[in-house]
């Protein structure tokens, strides 16, 4: 059964982090902006699609906020973040202006021929994921699994 799309429907994802400045320039060195809107001395809104947004919180912020005890992303992982970009070249691209940016690669390159991705732990530990994949491929969605014939 198929969900039907909620084009109304906006996703905010809040992460906490230690130096709001910091993590601020570090994104911006990846390519993302921010809405001066929603951002203050306290918070940043960094828009990542047309209606998708992280929230990069302080940790005073954030706790404010979650009614549980925040999760050290060095030790714990809580989500795993992820975003598209429009070539293989702009995934080496990015994650080379992460890792000069101080982040630290999580993993090699992953290759399956219609996805390539590279994943990094940004400075606060958050695991992040910069992804291509071939829009003929996203169209048509993930091949059937077939049983090994072992």
């Amino acid at each position: 059964m198929t969900t039907p799309a909620h084009p109304g429907r906006m996703l905010f994802v809040s992460v906490p982090v230690a130096d709001l400045e910091r993590s601020k320039a570090f994104f911006a060195k990846l390519g993302f902006g921010f809405n001066p809107n929603f951002t203050d001395e306290t918070s940043a809104c960094m828009p990542v699609g047309e209606h998708a947004f992280v929230m990069l919180l302080g940790r005073e912020k954030f706790a404010e906020y979650s009614k549980l005890p925040m999760a050290d992303p060095t030790t714990h992982a809580l989500a795993l973040y992820s975003f598209s970009v429009s070539s293989r070249d702009e995934v080496d691209a990015v994650s080379a202006a992460a890792l000069a940016a101080g982040a630290t690669e999580a993993d090699g390159a992953e290759d399956y021929g219609f996805m390539y991705s590279r994943s990094f732990f940004d400075l606060d530990g958050h695991g992040w994921q910069v992804m291509w994949m071939d829009p003929t491929a996203a169209a048509q969605g993930p091949e059937p699994s077939t049983a090994s014939a072992h």
